[in-house]
């Protein structure tokens, strides 16, 4: 459709938004397969694109294998994570002496490294349980969470509660209609950050002992044996993964928002 009045039209923009990321996709593999089929790449440094897809054709069982092993520790680990930090947000943002006493215990779960608290977690609960995966995974989608939830409850300022109480409001329609509806965007921006942050934390919990499977173990055996191709192949993989469950949470948030935005009126 033409633009109107310097204005483009929804249709159009929807659709320079699909095509706009696979053309640049595109473009970026082309680029790839010439570095290392014209300039000359080394194949340990960067397999070309035509071997990466050859490797996950002929491993596509194991490689679905894995990523759902990997996609269960993610998945678990974000519910878990965000149910925790909801529900420690809307404790902490009705009591302001809890808020005080888990804001260091916050701030020390942002900064702690994957690397050290895997193999520490990974001990604890033995070397054949995913607990100490999804653990990792639960503390990562935690943080993100629980500080944009805490935000999201606090934009309801002490004005837009007395104008509810002055109208008479019940507790929930309070809820349904002035809380919710504020608070809702933060929550689903958190889960969203949190997605990603979930998977890249399973990922790198693997390579640090725990059971024998997941994408993040299959891509260190494949890089230890020479197989770069193959260990590429995991990696794609990861990145299907991450970006299925991002999209998923994106889907929920205009689902949320729509249902919300519905029901204020």
């Amino acid at each position: 459709m033409s633009v109107v009045d310097g204005v483009r039209s929804p249709r159009r923009d929807r659709t320079l938004r699909l095509v706009a990321p696979v053309a640049v996709g595109l473009l970026g593999l082309a680029v790839w397969q010439l570095l290392v089929g014209v300039v000359g790449v080394s194949a340990y440094l960067l397999p070309s694109p035509s071997e990466i897809a050859a490797e996950w054709t002929a491993n596509a069982g194991p490689i679905a294998e894995a990523a759902w092993i990997t996609g269960v520790n993610a998945v678990l680990g974000l519910l878990v994570g965000s149910a925790v930090g909801v529900a420690l947000a809307a404790v902490a943002a009705r009591l302001r002496w809890i808020d005080q006493m888990l804001a260091p215990v916050v701030a020390g779960l942002a900064v702690v490294p994957i690397v050290a608290l895997a193999p520490v977690l990974n001990s604890m609960f033995g070397a054949d349980s995913e607990i100490g995966r999804r653990t990792i995974a639960a503390i990562a989608s935690f943080v993100p969470v629980f500080l944009n939830t805490l935000r999201g409850l606090r934009q309801t300022t002490p004005l837009h509660r007395d104008l509810m109480r002055s109208y008479a409001a019940t507790g929930s329609q309070t809820l349904r209609t002035l809380t919710l509806p504020t608070a809702a965007p933060y929550v689903l921006t958190g889960l969203r950050v949190a997605s990603s942050l979930a998977v890249i934390s399973a990922l790198v919990a693997e390579y640090f002992g725990g059971p024998r499977g997941g994408l993040g173990a299959f891509i260190s055996t494949s890089a230890a044996t020479s197989a770069y191709a193959r260990a590429w192949a995991y990696v794609g993989a990861s990145i299907v993964l991450g970006l299925g469950l991002y999209l998923v949470t994106v889907a929920l948030e205009r689902l949320v928002t729509r249902l919300l935005t519905g029901g204020a009126r």
